[in-house]
């Protein structure tokens, strides 16, 4: 169940990331309250994860998660850059998470 959220966590995190960009610094009133309560809804599903995963380990992957997926969301819809070399660097990202989760004892 903690990775669940964990993963739920993540997933708030890129909406966050988005809903900030939106905002134009927070000069927006609702993608600035979008902004707010999924940062902070992010932040407490990962401190309810943190009961029961390593915190090194749980930070590592909502992190990873919210990079890796706001890059690949921002190419996708944003236009961001889709250099050969950007999509390796998300790749490393992602096999990252990928590897801590296989080597949790969780």
């Amino acid at each position: 169940m903690a990775w669940l959220l964990l993963g739920l966590a993540g997933i708030l995190e890129i909406a966050f990331a988005f809903a900030m960009k939106g905002s134009e610094g927070f000069t927006r009133l609702t993608p600035g309250l979008i902004a707010a309560a999924t940062g902070v809804s992010s932040v407490y599903i990962l401190s309810i994860a943190l009961r029961s995963l390593p915190v090194g380990t749980a930070y590592a992957v909502w992190t990873g998660i919210g990079a890796a997926g706001t890059a690949i969301l921002g190419m996708a819809i944003l236009g961001d850059s889709t250099t050969p070399l950007r999509v390796l660097c998300i790749a490393l990202i992602l096999g990252g998470v990928i590897g801590l989760k296989l080597v949790s004892a969780n």
